[in-house]
């Protein structure tokens, strides 16, 4: 049984918590977060704190907070020659105050407290700076998914850039497909079977065999009536960059 402590109460932490407490091979021995309010809601479950003073011994303790408060608060542990790690897809296992072991325990995937995550399916990436740490980490990992891998840092840093394109871009152009919609009273909804299908394509083939529509085919006429119907000026520079983004790929 691997003991964990996990410190920050954000939608990464919620649900690496939840993912835990259904494992066999590991307890969840306490719960920080500096507004007990925001875990109250979990204190039948788990020891809560927000006194680092009274942080438990653990396997593992995992700073599931936000990028600019990793290093703050890994430096105000009250404990050394322990084995820390942080959930971030940006920050080196360094930014860890090295008064303790480091590592990351990297899932990659988009969390919202609200939406359900089957964790057996997330991706998580492993880094530890001291050798023997990671057998330890590994386990822990396998413990809630079935897809934990050893990532360096440089590697990391290329996954977590390549995801805010393929979530939080494509999240946004979503957005965009929204109000264009909107604007004339069309179904959004009517378009969510072309989402599944467009993300369906690429666990099959590669994005570049996968492009279809005007820009690829280099349709003018399209892609000036596109342009002529659009009204928000942001949306019609967003089509342009987009356009031309792939007419330079398919060599238009």
């Amino acid at each position: 049984m691997i003991s964990v402590i996990i410190l920050g109460a954000g939608n990464v932490a919620t649900h690496l918590y939840k993912a835990f407490q259904a494992s066999d091979q590991v307890s969840v021995k306490q719960w920080f977060n500096r507004s007990l309010k925001t875990i109250e809601h979990y204190k039948n479950e788990v020891e809560i704190t927000n006194d680092l003073s009274k942080l438990n011994e653990a396997d593992v303790y995992i700073l599931a907070v936000s990028d600019d408060a990793i290093a703050e608060l890994s430096s105000q542990l009250p404990f050394e020659h322990r084995f820390v790690v942080h959930t971030s897809g940006s920050v080196s296992a360094y930014d860890i105050d090295k008064k303790n072991r480091r590592g990351v325990f990297y899932p990659l995937q988009t969390f919202s407290k609200l939406a359900p995550v089957n964790f057996s399916d997330v991706p998580i990436c492993l880094e530890t700076l001291v050798k023997t740490d990671y057998k330890l980490i590994k386990k822990l990992a396998v413990s809630i998914s079935n897809h934990a891998k050893r990532v360096n840092s440089d590697q990391r840093a290329s996954l977590h850039l390549a995801a805010v394109f393929v979530n939080n871009f494509t999240n946004q152009i979503y957005r965009v497909a929204h109000e264009i919609t909107e604007s004339q009273s069309a179904e959004f909804d009517m378009l969510k079977p072309l989402i599944l299908e467009t993300a369906k394509k690429v666990q099959h083939m590669s994005p570049y065999k996968a492009q279809t529509g005007p820009a690829k085919r280099n349709d003018k006429k399209t892609i000036k009536k596109h342009l002529k119907a659009l009204d928000n000026e942001h949306h019609k520079a967003i089509y342009k960059l987009l356009t031309e983004s792939i007419k330079k790929t398919h060599g238009r």
